[in-house]
């Protein structure tokens, strides 16, 4: 026997069958509950997550993780300057023309940004904190140089990185130490943005370089080390796979290293013009 259709809103529900009544009330009084004790449960969880020291070690860890990725699919943009003027102009218009695209992944990169200087200093200033007194001697056991300066290579890699966006994202003439306009109708090519001069123009100065190659020397330390230190945040060092994940993490820094800086040399040395 089917309900009855009251065309009254008001007693739709009095119009059910049993059985669907019931049911109806059951789904409601269910997620009803678990809205009500899992609603706590995820606000502790996201407190925990910034307040903990171990909250703060894998919200650091996976911000450096994103953004370690994101330093290798950049690479493999820009080296594409070795293909051609065309392939590499044509990259850089893929990016410009869909906004879309572009501006979500910028923003959600600089979040992941101030995700991690700020679990990074929270950290630092935590252990500071824990030992008061320094050491009379300092003698460090069983660290890197690139462990003992993480805090002072992630700021300068930090300034690194505003002047490479003023530079070549934002083009702002006034550092680019060259006199040229970046943005002007000099740097089109057919009605695209000609990147592959841009670089040529910018890298063909010899400081812009020299510091370029500090920067990325510093960034390559830094993330030898990051992600030596991700592997162990996140349980996956153990003794068998300590030493190799250890190497890993150098050789992949290493071949970012020279990923990065063999363009700015090729330029100088006139392998690309």
């Amino acid at each position: 026997m089917g309900g009855v259709d009251t065309r009254d809103g008001s007693n739709l529900i009095f119009a059910q069958e049993p059985g669907d009544f019931a049911r109806s009330y059951l789904l409601s009084l269910f997620t009803s509950l678990v809205s009500r004790f899992t609603f706590p449960f995820r606000l502790n969880l996201l407190s925990n997550l910034f307040r903990s020291s171990l909250g703060k070690k894998y919200t650091m860890a996976v911000s450096g993780l994103v953004m370690f990725l994101f330093v290798i699919g950049h690479l493999a943009g820009n080296l594409q300057i070795f293909i051609g003027r065309e392939v590499i102009n044509r990259y850089g218009n893929f990016l410009q023309t869909n906004p879309e695209v572009l501006w979500p992944v910028r923003c959600f990169m600089v979040l992941m940004l101030v995700l991690h200087i700020w679990s990074a200093s929270k950290l630092s200033i935590e252990n500071k904190a824990a030992r008061p007194a320094g050491y009379s001697v300092y003698r460090p056991i069983g660290s890197t140089y690139a462990s003992r300066t993480m805090l002072m290579s992630g700021l300068i890699v930090f300034v690194f990185i505003i002047y490479h966006l003023l530079h070549y994202t934002v083009q702002v003439k006034a550092i680019n130490l060259t006199g040229e306009d970046f943005a002007g109708k000099g740097f089109q090519d057919e009605g695209v943005h000609d990147i592959y001069k841009m670089m040529v123009v910018g890298f063909s100065n010899p400081w812009v370089s020299a510091f370029y190659v500090l920067g990325i020397a510093l960034l390559s330390l830094h993330l030898s080390h990051g992600a030596s230190s991700m592997f162990q945040t996140m349980g996956w060092k153990n003794d068998a796979w300590r030493s190799f994940l250890d190497n890993a993490a150098r050789v992949v820094a290493w071949l970012i290293f020279l990923g990065y800086i063999s363009i700015p040399v090729a330029i100088l040395c006139g392998f690309v013009k």
